[in-house]
């Protein structure tokens, strides 16, 4: 990059480190840590929390599915908006959770559940997570590497190192700065103020690919020039780019309600509004925030697929893909043992001619997978020779030009080393837009759009770091500690977490940050945890019968279901169905299978063969969430002697102890219609005014035009160069509106509320118990409130405080505890 794009990228990452630095001064105990004070307003929880979601592994990852897909796939996921826009308006689980004022989801756990079961959710909730981002720096990292153009190593005091080890750990340590300076507090400021600067950034970039490209003669032509079935833009003729039926529509949306609010990487964000209310509308101002965002990142994905496949640029292009494909051999294969096939492949790149020590690797490799598919098909050599006829060594290839430069590359790597072929083909394609991005765009751009990646890479690192850091100290140290922690320690032991989270991320990220199946990783890891937790956070919220008991059988069968099914897929071929045929038992199990699956064909089908798993990604997903309602419902009925007190737990009622109570309203087809979209007593006009310009733009427009399309076409069907039109309007033409008017509304919004949450912080108050302790299903905040209430007295509870005022006393902490002593006054 040019000079002038480092200072563009070093200004605006000062600003936010200058404003963290000033924010740090209102942390004054363990809420403001974790929650920020639960002092939040709507713009700073929207803007913060959509910086804070999207990293730039999520970049990477849309950069490469709209690479693959373009839009047609896309198309199909407006089936579900409906569903997802009624749990968006009433805020499903969002709002109740907040209620409960829990600051983690294992402090709910324990307040709904019981101890035993928040350490054992934590602990396979933090091995989840912890492992699951412990990749994201090496994604960042690399691609920071590609887009920069910077080199795999440098010198320092005579010494090489490598640039992408410096970058993690230079990145990761700002991101621990931030967090160590004041938790949740500086997290939520700075991804504020991220967002708010982001915004013009956003703008300058269209506007200058909207210049440069064109969509009519460049960008959907290329687009248009697929193979049927693989359309980029049709979305009636995409049978070959994966599995499609209604079957898989309804699984997702079944996921999308059983497993709302299950991955807790942002979990810092789920209880910092100041009432519930105001976590509800944040998720509703969310669905107005994107704008520019959006359509930049689908924008740079369809041009680089433009630009390094249209006609206009194939020069460049190629040139690209010569730079990539060495860059990556390098990075891949940079050790002594690989230094023959650099050399010859070195050649090959720079020649486009395969020399012949180059063609007797591939030919090797060749015929080493030739032997290795008669072996699997149990065929002898001397029948295959009968029965193939040889190919020529030097046939032509296939493929376009660029993709038969990949699979040389590949091929002359498997005759080294199988595993560093396959990384280097998801290398190539995970940089392949990031490296085009950084030849198509001049010196400035450049530069704005290297500071929004450090942008999401930061936002993204602190976010998670201080989630899993914090469900590690507060479900699995905390519950098992029998004296309370003082808030100096316990925010020590935070920071030393958190610290410890980003050591084992770098140390991850640099030894196996080069995965070869990176979507089996994130899988693997999330399903861990994902595999059963739905349940327990959703009835756990909404039913008053569910128990400890159905919580541990869902969590542990959905858990085990899951890593199995995906373990399943994985070992098949090679160990699972060679076992079943050394012993006997392919038929029994085809039969098995098939008698189960009948009922629902064509739509689920499961055959068995030697080459396929015969229970598909999406169906064992569906299995699994059956299985885990089955396990909760069951266990809990069987176990339940007496309803759970929610009202105790979400503040309702007597209980009630922040923002306004709701008002119940009579029945009738008004106050239903209200509640569907969620609106109540505490609504203001400007309240109901965002909540109907979302519905009538979210299932007016967004999912009325999806039902008219579908019409027009099961009559007329649309040509291609239709449904690029409709894209084009639709993504850049009515996105662009809508990015002017929220680009203005949230900067606005946004340095408003920022300071408004400066002055909250200022004035609250906090207290010293609220520290995520649970008593009795109650939390150690709460425990005054209910012993007057309900007339009781918990014993328990003030064996602790009398333990915690003895440990302030011994550090001489004169101010937590006169605080404490107010708060058992009170």
């Amino acid at each position: 990059m040019h000079w002038i794009d480092w200072i563009i990228v070093a200004i605006p990452l000062f600003i936010v480190v200058f404003i963290g630095l000033k924010s740090q001064r209102y942390i004054k105990g363990v809420s403001d840590f974790l929650t920020a004070g639960r002092v939040a307003g709507r713009y700073v929880m929207a803007v913060a929390n959509g910086e804070a979601g999207m990293g730039l592994i999520s970049l990477v990852a849309i950069f490469e599915m709209y690479y693959n897909s373009g839009f047609a796939l896309g198309f199909w996921g407006a089936i579900a908006a409906p569903i997802g826009l009624v749990m968006g308006l009433t805020g499903f689980c969002v709002y109740r959770f907040r209620e409960t004022r829990a600051m983690t989801m294992g402090q709910f756990f324990e307040m709904r559940y019981s101890k035993s079961f928040r350490i054992f959710a934590a602990i396979l909730q933090s091995i989840s997570g912890v492992i699951n981002y412990a990749i994201f720096p090496a994604v960042g990292a690399r691609c920071l590497i590609y887009f920069c153009g910077l080199p795999l190593q440098v010198e320092i005091l005579g010494l090489m190192f490598p640039t992408f080890g410096l970058l993690m750990a230079g990145f990761l340590g700002l991101a621990v700065f931030i967090i160590m300076l004041g938790g949740q507090i500086t997290i939520m400021v700075t991804d504020c103020v991220q967002g708010i600067l982001s915004y013009p950034m956003y703008v300058i970039i269209v506007i200058y690919i909207i210049y440069k490209f064109s969509w009519f003669d460049q960008i959907a032509p290329t687009l248009l020039d697929r193979a049927a079935g693989k359309s980029m833009l049709n979305p009636y003729d995409i049978a070959q780019l994966r599995d499609f039926n209604l079957f898989y529509i309804l699984i997702g949306i079944f996921s999308n309600i059983l497993n709302r609010m299950s991955w807790a990487g942002n979990q810092g964000y789920n209880a910092a509004a100041i009432t519930p209310h105001e976590q509800k509308m944040a998720n509703i101002l969310g669905s107005w925030r994107a704008g520019f965002s959006s359509m930049m990142y689908i924008l740079l994905a369809v041009a680089a697929y433009a630009f390094l496949n249209h006609a206009d640029f194939a020069k460049p292009a190629k040139e690209v893909r010569t730079v990539l494909a060495a860059k990556a051999l390098d990075d891949v294969a940079g050790a002594e043992q690989f230094k023959d096939v650099r050399k010859e492949v070195g050649a090959y790149l720079e020649t486009g001619k395969i020399s012949p020590e180059l063609q007797v690797r591939i030919d090797k490799v060749k015929a080493d997978e030739k032997s290795e598919k008669q072996k699997e098909m149990g065929l002898s050599s001397k029948s295959a020779e009968k029965t193939e006829s040889p190919q020529p060594s030097a046939a032509k290839d296939p493929r376009p030009d660029h993709e038969g430069m990949l699979h040389v590359v590949q091929t002359a790597l498997k005759s080294e080393d199988k595993g560093r072929a396959v990384t280097f083909g998801t290398i190539f394609n995970q940089m392949r837009v990031p490296m085009a991005l950084s030849a198509m765009l001049p010196v400035g751009i450049t530069g704005i759009l290297c500071a929004l990646m450090i942008f999401l890479m930061v936002s993204t690192d602190t976010t998670y770091m201080h989630s899993w850091g914090s469900i590690i100290v507060q479900d699995v140290i905390l519950p098992f500690r029998r004296k309370p922690f003082t808030p100096h320690q316990q925010l020590l032991l935070l920071r030393l977490v958190i610290a410890g989270v980003a050591i084992f991320a770098f140390l991850f990220s640099f030894f196996f940050g080069q995965i070869d199946f990176i979507i089996m990783f994130f899988t693997i890891t999330g399903a861990i945890w994902l595999g059963g937790a739905g349940p327990c956070i959703v009835f756990g919220l909404y039913w008053k019968r569910g128990t400890s008991a159905g919580a541990f059988g869902a969590l542990i069968g959905g858990s085990t279901l899951a890593v199995s099914g995906i373990l399943g897929q994985k070992y098949w071929v090679e160990l699972i169905y060679p076992w079943l045929l050394n012993h006997g038992m392919v038929e029994p199990v085809r039969t098995f299978l098939q008698t189960v699956a009948a009922p629902f064909n064509p739509y689920v089908v499961w055959t068995v063969n030697p080459d396929k798993f015969p229970i598909n990604s999406m169906e064992i997903y569906f299995i699994t969430m059956v299985v885990t309602l089955v396990l909760y419902f069951g266990l809990s009925l069987l176990t339940r002697r007496e309803p759970f007190n929610m009202d105790r737990m979400l503040h309702r009622g007597k209980y009630h102890r922040e923002g306004k109570e709701v008002v119940k309203e009579k029945l009738s087809f008004k106050t239903v219609f209200k509640s569907l979209i969620g609106i109540d007593s505490q609504y203001t006009t400007g309240d109901k005014a965002l909540t109907w310009s979302v519905f009538i733009w979210s299932f007016g427009w967004g999912f009325g035009s999806f039902i008219t399309l579908i019409i027009w076409n099961k009559i007329s069907p649309w040509p291609n160069n239709w449904w690029a039109n409709w894209f084009f309007f639709c993504n850049f033409i009515l996105a662009g509106i809508i990015g002017i008017v929220s680009t203005i509304w949230f900067t606005i919004g946004g340095t408003v509320d920022l300071n408004r949450l400066f002055k909250r912080l200022r004035e609250n108050e906090f207290n010293v118990l609220d520290d995520g302790r649970v008593i009795g299903h109650i939390s150690a905040d709460d425990v005054t409130l209910v012993e007057q209430k309900d007339n009781i007295i918990i014993e328990e509870a003030h064996i602790e405080e009398a333990a915690l005022e003895q440990a302030l006393a011994e550090e001489h902490d004169e101010t937590d505890l006169e605080n404490l002593r107010k708060h058992e006054k009170e």
